[in-house]
C-alpha cells in the first residue's frame, strides 16, 4: 500500500518543502498594517530566516485591507509592498491569507458586511471574489509569493457557536470555495492554493462542518491541517497531529502543517520544546511536508488590544517573546530543519506498506438513521489503534472504506469498530481469503441506539457460535482484563499474559459472549472465556478480539504505552509484515523513510521523560550509522528525545 509523500514543487519542478511561521508584528498583532514599522518586520524576518524559517504565512487583515465595497485602501497596500520586499532581499517568501475575519479568539466583520451570509449570498461572495481578484492581480509576479490561502478559520468566522458543525451548507461551501479559487487562478496567478480552513472537515474530526475535504480537494493545491489537541494521555497527545497527517491522504495532495503549537502560558519551555519535537518528527514521518507554527512572536504590549485583552493566553504563542529573543520552540525548529538538510528531506518518500489501519466509512458518509457519537468513536478509537501499531514500530497506512480497501496489505486492522458496511464486510472475508490476516475487536458503541453487533455473518466469519441477548449488553466486571494466552502467537509466547486498562460507558464497557465453532482459541479472559480467536480461511486468517481493547485505552487517562502493540506487533508477525526496523521498548518508536538515491533513514523517538537507551533490530540485515558517519549499534536518546540514523545494506 503506497502512503501519501506529496510535495509541492519549485517553479523548475523540484521537491519543495516548507518550513515557515505565522506570522503577525509585535507591532500589533492583526493591527500591524497600521502601527506598520518596516525596521521591526525586517528584525523579525531576519530571527526567523537565521532559524531555517523560510517562508511565512502572512495576513491581510480584512476590515484594513477592504474598507468600502469594491475599494481597497492604497496605503494598506503600498505597506504590504514593502513586506514583500524584505522577504526578497532576505531569500524568503511569504503565503498572503484573504479573508482575515477570525483571528486568536475574535471575529472582526468587514464594515460594510451588512449582516450577510458568509457563503450565500451572492453580493458579500461577489465582493469576496472582487477582493481576491484585485489583490492576487497586485502581487501575483512578486517573487516573494510563495502561494495562496483563502481565508483562516472561516468556519469559526462563519458560525462560531458552532464552528460550522450542522450549520454550513456542503454545497454552498464548495461553491464558494470554487468561486474564490477561480478568482486566483482568473488572475492569473499560478503559485499553490488553498483554502485556510484548518482541514477540520468531517473526514478528520467526525464532525460536519460544511468543509468537505473529499470535495475541496478538487480544488485546491495543498491540505492544510491546524490542530491544537489537548488530550489526557502524552503518547496521543504527541502524536494527534500525526494521525491527522495520515487521515488527509485524500486526493494525492501534499499536507502541510498549516497551524500547530502552543501558548507559554500553558506550559513550560522544556515542554513546549519537546511537543514542537515531537509534532515536528512525527508529522514528517505521517507524510507531511510543510510546517508553520503558530506563530512568529509574543504581543505583551498589546494587552489591551483584542483578542488579547480578553483571551490574554494569546499573547504568548511566539516562537520568538515580545523583545524578538528566540524561545526553545525556534532553536526547536532550527534543529529540525538542521535534520531536514542533512537527510535531503526533499527527496525523500515513505516506503510502502503491508499494514492498513481500517477506517470505517461511517466516519463521513451520512448515513441514514446513525448517530454523531458513531462517528466520534470511530475517530477516537481509530487514534488510539494508530497509536499502538506506531509502537509496534508499524509504519501504517490509512485505508478508508469510503475509498475501497486496497488489496495489496497482508494485515488489516479494524479497531473497535462498531460499524462496517455490508459489502466492506464482503471484501475484508475475501481479502482473508485470498492470503492477508484481518483482525476486529468487538465494539457496541457509547449509546444504547440499536445497541449491537453490525456485523453480518458474524459467527460464519470468525467461526464461532455468539452468545448475545437482544438488547442486553454483557457488562465488563473486571477492572482490568488479564487476556492469557493459550498458545505460541507472533512472539507471544503460551501462558503469558497481557493486562489491558478496562473503561467505558455503560454500553461500550462490554464484551462479546462466544463459543468456538471452527476457530482456534488463542487467549482467553481471567474467567476462561475466549479474548482472542483466530480462524484459517483460503490461505489467510480473521482473528477476533472479544473485547474493545482499543476503545477501553482510548477512553483511559495516561494509560500509553498499553498491551495493544504487543496483539498489534504479533498479529503483524504472524501476517508476515514485521517491520525492518523496530525496537522492543515500545516508549521507542522507530520510522523510516526512503531516499531517491537509495539512501534509507530511520528516525527513533523516544516517549518517556528520562534518558533511555534503544538497541534496534534489524530484520533484513545492515546496520545503522549516524548522520555523522560513526557506526550504531544502541542508540541513546534524551527525554523525548529523537536521533535520525542512516540504515545500511
Amino acid at each position: 500500500m503506497q502512503r501519501n509523500s506529496a510535495k509541492l514543487a519549485t517553479p523548475e519542478g523540484d521537491p519543495l518543502l516548507w518550513v515557515g511561521v505565522n506570522y503577525w508584528s509585535r507591532t500589533g498583532g492583526p493591527l500591524m498594517w497600521r502601527n506598520y514599522d518596516a525596521a521591526v518586520v525586517d528584525e523579525e524576518l531576519r530571527t526567523m530566516r537565521d532559524h531555517g524559517i523560510t517562508i511565512t504565512r502572512s495576513f491581510l487583515y480584512w476590515p484594513d485591507f477592504m474598507p468600502e465595497e469594491n475599494t481597497l485602501d492604497p496605503v494598506m497596500l503600498e505597506r504590504y509592498d514593502d513586506f514583500l520586499e524584505r522577504h526578497a532581499a532576505l531569500g524568503m517568501h511569504t503565503i498572503p491569507t484573504f479573508l482575515v475575519g477570525h483571528m486568536s479568539g475574535q471575529n472582526w466583520d468587514p464594515a460594510w458586511r451588512g449582516g450577510r451570509d458568509v457563503f450565500g449570498d451572492a453580493s458579500f461572495v461577489a465582493q469576496q471574489e472582487w477582493y481576491v481578484r484585485e489583490t492576487t492581480a497586485r502581487w501575483k509576479d512578486h517573487p516573494a509569493i510563495a502561494g495562496w490561502l483563502l481565508t483562516n478559520e472561516v468556519p469559526i468566522y462563519a458560525d462560531w457557536p458552532s464552528r460550522g458543525i450542522g450549520t454550513l451548507d456542503s454545497d454552498e461551501v464548495t461553491a464558494w470555495a470554487k468561486t474564490l479559487t477561480g478568482a486566483v487562478r482568473s488572475a492569473g496567478a499560478t503559485q499553490p492554493v488553498s483554502i485556510g480552513d484548518g482541514a477540520w472537515g468531517v473526514e478528520t474530526s467526525g464532525a460536519d462542518n460544511g468543509f468537505r475535504i473529499r470535495d475541496l480537494a478538487e480544488l485546491v493545491d495543498f491540505h492544510g491541517p491546524h490542530v491544537y489537541r489537548m488530550e489526557t494521555d502524552v503518547v496521543r497527545q504527541h502524536l494527534g497531529a500525526a494521525f491527522v497527517c495520515e487521515l488527509l491522504d485524500i486526493g494525492g495532495k501534499p499536507v502541510i502543517m498549516e497551524e500547530f503549537g502552543l501558548t507559554s502560558d500553558f506550559v513550560s519551555e522544556e515542554n513546549a520544546a519537546h511537543y514542537y519535537r515531537q509534532v515536528l518528527h512525527s508529522t514528517l514521518l505521517a507524510g507531511a511536508t510543510g510546517w508553520m507554527p503558530w506563530n512568529n512572536t509574543d504581543y505583551d504590549a498589546l494587552e489591551n488590544q483584542e483578542p488579547y485583552s480578553h483571551h490574554p493566553f494569546e499573547m504568548h504563542f511566539g516562537i520568538t517573546d515580545c523583545e524578538g529573543r528566540p524561545k526553545e520552540q525556534l532553536r526547536e525548529v532550527k534543529r529540525f530543519t538542521d535534520v531536514l538538510r542533512r537527510t535531503d528531506a526533499a527527496r525523500l518518500s515513505r516506503p510502502a506498506t503491508r499494514v492498513a489501519l481500517v477506517v470505517s466509512s461511517f466516519l463521513e458518509k451520512m448515513y441514514p438513521f446513525t448517530q454523531p457519537d458513531d462517528r466520534t468513536s470511530i475517530l477516537t478509537n481509530t487514534r488510539q489503534a494508530y497509536v499502538a501499531a506506531r509502537e509496534a514500530d508499524l509504519g501504517v497506512g490509512v485505508a478508508r472504506e469510503a475509498d475501497g480497501l486496497p488489496s495489496d496489505c497482508a494485515l488489516y486492522l479494524l479497531p473497535s469498530a462498531k460499524q462496517l458496511t455490508a459489502p466492506g464486510w464482503t471484501r475484508l472475508r475475501a481479502l482473508a481469503e485470498g492470503g492477508a490476516t484481518v483482525y476486529a475487536s468487538y465494539f457496541l458503541g457509547e449509546h444504547m441506539n440499536q445497541r449491537g453487533t453490525w456485523w453480518p455473518k458474524l459467527d460464519e466469519t470468525f467461526g464461532v457460535r455468539k452468545k448475545l441477548r437482544y438488547g442486553l449488553a454483557d457488562p465488563i466486571e473486571d477492572d482490568e482484563l488479564r487476556m492469557v494466552f493459550q498458545s505460541d502467537f507472533g512472539g507471544i509466547e503460551a501462558g503469558e499474559e497481557l493486562v489491558f486498562p478496562v473503561a467505558g460507558t455503560a454500553n461500550s464497557r462490554s464484551y462479546l459472549p462466544v463459543e468456538p465453532d471452527g476457530a482456534e482459541v488463542l487467549a482467553t479472559d481471567s474467567h476462561g472465556r475466549p479474548a482472542l480467536l483466530r480462524r484459517r480461511t483460503g490461505t489467510g486468517a480473521l482473528v477476533l478480539c472479544t473485547y474493545p481493547v482499543e476503545h477501553m485505552a482510548a477512553v483511559s487517562p495516561g494509560v500509553n504505552p498499553e498491551p495493544t502493540w504487543r496483539l498489534y506487533a504479533a498479529l503483524a508477525a504472524e501476517a508476515g509484515a514485521v517491520p525492518e526496523v523496530s525496537v522492543a521498548d515500545p516508549r521507542v518508536m522507530t520510522g523510516r523513510m526512503e531516499h531517491e538515491d537509495g539512501r534509507s533513514f530511520v528516525w527513533f523517538i523516544s516517549q518517556h521523560d528520562e534518558p533511555l537507551t534503544a538497541e534496534p533490530v534489524l530484520t533484513g540485515g545492515g546496520a545503522l550509522k549516524d548522520l555523522d558517519g560513526a557506526g550504531l549499534d544502541a542508540v541513546e536518546l534524551p527525554p523525548y528525545g529523537v536521533i535520525v540514523a542512516e540504515m545500511t545494506p
